[in-house]
């Protein structure tokens, strides 16, 4: 059979399983909604004040809430989404434009590479692991912060960082839930 021939009759052979995976993407595509509302949610906790004593212990909220999305949906939510998401903290918070998008792109590069390891292990690993993930970004964000003129003390480089990788279990128990519950694929 001409190579030509042996292609086309493949692609009819498959057709019906693309239709079916076309369904299966178009249902699971009414809920998307629902995970950029968390992103949404998650850029106003980053920017919601709090009493100036608490500004240290502010959580990596969007950090937290790409991580879970992109160990979930990983062929839906990755290195784009993070750069986005990072352009509009830069907006918020009125930084340079691509500094939080680099270190969210730094976190979703990180969490992809251990993917795998992550999914697998007990949460109390999960969160080690990601206290180092949180920690490394932190210490990226020390370092332009220094490059661009804008010091941090030390103590602020690590509590966001712990209190992350702390609030982890609930974060992603919570959106698993969620996500069940919506069935969102």
């Amino acid at each position: 059979m001409p190579p030509g021939l042996l292609l086309h009759s493949r692609l009819l052979q498959d057709l019906p399983l693309l239709g079916s995976l076309s369904m299966v993407s178009h249902v699971s595509g009414r809920n998307g909604w629902v995970v950029w509302l968390t992103f949404a949610i998650g850029l106003l906790l980053s920017v919601s004040p709090l009493p100036q004593f608490m500004e240290i212990f502010r959580p990596l909220w969007l950090a937290l809430l790409l991580t879970f999305w992109v160990l979930a949906l990983p062929h839906k939510y990755g290195m784009t989404t993070a750069w986005i998401l990072g352009l509009m903290e830069d907006v918020l918070y009125g930084t340079l434009l691509g500094q939080n998008a680099l270190i969210l792109s730094l976190i979703t590069f990180l969490v992809m590479s251990l993917q795998q390891r992550l999914r697998m292990f007990p949460m109390w690993q999960q969160c080690l692991v990601l206290l180092v993930v949180f920690g490394l970004a932190q210490l990226a964000q020390l370092w332009l912060s220094a490059l661009t003129g804008n010091r941090q003390p030390t103590l602020a480089l690590v509590l966001p960082a712990l209190v992350s990788a702390l609030l982890w279990p609930w974060i992603s128990y919570g959106l698993r839930g969620l996500r069940k519950r919506l069935k969102i694929n």
